[in-house]
């Protein structure tokens, strides 16, 4: 016997998404290489906003950063324990704005841990924002756009 996805209320959308987004903690990001050739991999965004714009912090020594230089297009793609999937394409820009720097600094104890102060030259702060966020139930093999502030 075939499983049965749990009905998905439309309605619901952007509530179950954020769900799946606080539970799988670590998306893959997707972007891809100067030769053409997707890379993935997981990373820890700092913040979510309720639009699905998601920060990333990064430093300028790692090969994401030249990849995304090259080509601003990326993918995150979140994964439940309970198997339901979010992926949120968009566009990654390094974000500039002093008070939201300020702001994501101050309440991630592991930037100042690992990075020292928020003016450290391999500092990177990117903002993926986003073009299209879908929503998949496990089982259901079917994707539902998700409304957003974009």
């Amino acid at each position: 016997m075939k499983p049965q996805p749990e009905p998905v209320d439309t309605d619901r959308l952007p509530e179950l998404a954020h769900a799946v987004i606080r539970e799988a903690k670590f998306p893959m990001l997707a972007t891809v290489d100067e030769e053409g050739q997707p890379r993935v991999r997981p990373v820890s965004p700092v913040r979510v906003d309720d639009d699905f714009t998601v920060y990333v912090a990064n430093l300028r020594s790692y090969h994401k950063t030249g990849e995304i230089a090259a080509n601003s297009r990326v993918e995150l793609a979140y994964l439940s324990p309970s198997h339901d999937q979010v992926r949120i394409t968009g566009e990654a820009k390094i974000e500039t704005n002093s008070g939201t720097l300020e702001e994501i600094w101050k309440s991630n104890p592991l930037l100042k841990q690992y990075l020292g102060s928020p003016d450290n030259p391999e500092f990177i702060l990117y903002r993926i924002e986003p073009t299209k966020v879908r929503f998949m139930r496990e089982w259901a093999l079917e994707y539902f756009d998700v409304a957003f502030g974009g």
